[in-house]
């Protein structure tokens, strides 16, 4: 039976480690947090997955709270004018339904399954000699702990990282309270709210420790009025910052949480990186190779809502290939053939992103425009979230927004 160390419990890692369970690998999985400490403690990421990627929780049958889960049925964009009005307001429906689950209420949950079922379960955070012991007593190392000592062992790829500094002020609030969008209160959407030059906020229905709520999150542009949540530690003082801003930039979002309070007190969280594509093999003292998971070696900015679905495509692009590998080596060549799969998929989400980090030029607000006139574009617009590759074909080049557009309005 061979041996594979799993080190990091994030999406990527214990879907990664259910799934080889399942094929019947020894996989001992590393965390630097109990399940109980994960649950009780501070909310680590906003979150929301996509058809393809529910779609790999459901192939390893690890969908446990879909039926508690609100179902997201469409994806909506607003754009704020310079006097805080909605110049563009539409909502796209999802070919399939996406939805959110709290990273602690999912990472606890299968971390108690991977030790019900048999697997070797590690509490401590790993240090990079740690990996050099281990990666002699291991078939394959794999390192999905995007932050830290660890990710160091992974070389920045500068031809695939534009951005050298965080290009958005991350600020995140779960709440109870919010009332539905007025336009649509039959169904759940995830809303993004575009406010030019200052920076942009999400609100995404979600499931977290304490059951049903939703996500505030403000991206800011560094220096700019959002950029105001450095160093505020007080959940409160942290959610009354929140809801000022939604007064101030976005009042059509404001007037529906009047009433909001946060979920727990864990229930905020604010920071910022630069994204990163790194090179997928890290290099450790005593000559040996580890395979770089997820976060680790393609760390996108959170503006187009990615990071748990290229998580879950990583994980199953990796499963396929640590399957159909056999019993052969897991050498460099390998590993960098693996990490070549996953990027296939992840190449498109990084271009998409970073552009949507960038001022929009005039085809893609003449898309955003348009969609409020037209629904197949919202639509279009909406179900990319869930296969970015699909911006090849309209979003970048003027020439085929532009043909887009008016193949659909005739």
């Amino acid at each position: 039976m061979r041996k594979i160390l799993v080190v990091g419990a994030g999406q990527s890692g214990l879907q990664l480690a259910l799934g080889l369970q399942q094929h019947g690998y020894e996989v001992t999985l590393m965390s630097n947090r109990t399940a109980d400490e994960i649950r009780s403690g501070r909310v680590m990421s906003t979150q929301c997955m996509f058809h393809t990627a529910l779609q790999h929780e459901r192939d390893l049958q690890l969908n446990f709270w879909e039926s508690q889960a609100p179902k997201i049925e469409g994806l909506g964009v607003s754009v704020a004018g310079p006097e805080s009005q909605r110049v563009v307001d539409w909502v796209g429906r999802l070919d399939g339904h996406a939805q959110s689950v709290d990273q602690r209420v999912k990472m606890a949950g299968w971390m108690e399954t991977f030790a019900q079922r048999g697997g070797q379960l590690v509490i401590h955070g790993a240090a990079v000699s740690d990996l050099d012991y281990f990666s002699r007593t291991y078939d394959l190392v794999l390192v999905s702990a995007g932050k830290g000592e660890l990710v160091s062992m992974f070389e920045r790829d500068a031809s695939r990282s534009p951005y050298t500094e965080p290009q958005r002020a991350l600020a995140v609030a779960y709440v109870h309270g919010l009332g539905p969008r007025p336009e649509h209160p039959e169904f759940d959407a995830v809303r993004c709210n575009l406010v030019p030059g200052v920076g942009e906020l999400f609100i995404m229905p979600t499931y977290t420790v304490s059951g049903r709520a939703d996500i505030l999150f403000w991206e800011g542009v560094p220096g700019g009025p959002l950029d105001v949540f450095r160093g505020v530690k007080d959940p409160s003082e942290h959610l009354a910052l929140t809801l000022e801003l939604m007064e101030r930039f976005t009042p059509w979002e404001y007037a529906r949480a009047t009433n909001v309070e946060l979920t727990d007190a864990g229930g905020t969280l604010s920071g910022r990186y630069a994204p990163t594509v790194r090179n997928p093999i890290g290099r450790l003292p005593g000559g040996g190779s580890v395979l770089g998971v997820a976060d680790v070696v393609v760390a996108n900015d959170p503006i187009t809502g990615q990071g748990s679905n290229s998580a879950s495509k990583c994980a199953a692009a990796y499963l396929a290939a640590i399957v159909e590998h056999g019993d052969k080596p897991f050498d460099d060549d390998w590993m960098r053939a693996t990490f070549d799969r996953y990027w296939a998929t992840a190449q498109h989400v990084t271009k998409w992103t970073n552009a949507m980090l960038a001022p929009p030029p005039e085809h893609v607000l003449n898309l955003i425009g348009a969609a409020g006139q037209l629904p197949p574009v919202a639509d279009r617009f909406a179900n990319g979230f869930n296969d970015p590759a699909d911006f090849e074909n309209f979003f970048f080049d003027p020439d085929k927004a532009n043909a887009y557009l008016a193949s659909v309005s005739g």
